[in-house]
């Protein structure tokens, strides 16, 4: 049966252990023939990233574990002219390192640049899904073990069936059926912040709506004249915000491609 790995993004505090983890059992660490010794810098086979959407002081963050997805119809196992690369039992995909050449093919194969290549030791290197480890008993990989707040997920894909769905994989598109599932990636949003000029109060209470290919959202300002419309697919959103005894005020073709902070917006009296 093949392994597979489930990242909740909404419980992923950024603390960075899995990172950690991960540099502490493969640097310095020959686990031959699944791994070499990992670099000490400019390597990392679990990667931390940070996501800093819109602006001050409308921002949210949130971050995403990265690895090899140990896709089951893995690109770089296609593209190894030496048959470095192969899929376990388990599904775990790995590079032979007493067959890899250091042609590189699998780096230019990999959609998502998970494989990286030693210069000192001449090879591909990328996440093995601690298969040293598991192989002696040990029932999480490391980065998983280390994650504190219980973000990752591991095991048995079958038995995960639940926590996939509704999940997604990167970039599906390519058909290669990647086994890292996450949950909770955070769509774009729409922010701003609602204020009478004339008072110089903001304005509780005003209605705001988003429409977008025949759709329509709905919200209020809270009590700091706030309003956030998040989880927002990409596109271009027309705003329209009312008020009583204010004039509508209106935005077209807001673009989602990154979260937006409409920043501070008069309302005109009536």
């Amino acid at each position: 049966m093949s392994k597979a790995i489930v990242i909740d993004v909404a419980r992923c505090s950024g603390c960075y252990n899995c990172q950690l983890a991960c540099k502490d059992e493969h640097v310095g660490n020959d686990w031959s023939p699944y791994a070499k010794p990992q670099p000490e810098i400019g390597q990392f086979w679990a990667k931390v990233h940070e996501y800093v959407c819109g602006t001050i002081p409308k921002v949210k963050i949130h971050y995403i574990a990265k690895m090899c997805n140990h896709c089951e119809r893995p690109a770089c196992k296609e593209s190894c002219s030496e048959n470095a690369i192969y899929v376990r039992d388990d599904g775990f995909v790995i590079i032979d390192t007493d067959k890899c050449n250091g042609c590189k093919k699998c780096l230019d194969a990999c959609p998502y640049g998970e494989i990286w290549y030693n210069e000192e030791l001449k090879l591909a290197q990328k996440c093995t899904g601690c298969a040293h480890l598991l192989d002696n008993g040990y029932k999480l990989p490391r980065c998983i073990e280390a994650c504190p707040t219980d973000a990752m997920v591991f095991g048995e894909e079958d038995e995960l069936k639940e926590l996939i769905s509704g999940a997604v994989a990167l970039k599906p598109e390519t058909g290669l059926r990647p086994r890292v599932y996450y949950r909770n990636i955070p769509g774009q949003f729409i922010a701003g912040t609602v204020y009478d000029p004339a008072e110089k109060e903001v304005v509780i209470g005003a209605r705001c709506r988003l429409n977008f290919g025949g759709k329509n959202w709905e919200t209020f300002t809270d009590s700091y004249g706030d309003f956030w419309f998040k989880d927002l697919p990409v596109g271009k959103f027309d705003v329209f915000i009312e008020a009583k005894g204010f004039a509508e005020k209106y935005f077209y073709d807001v673009n989602t491609e990154q979260s937006v902070n409409l920043g501070d917006i008069p309302l005109d009296k009536k």
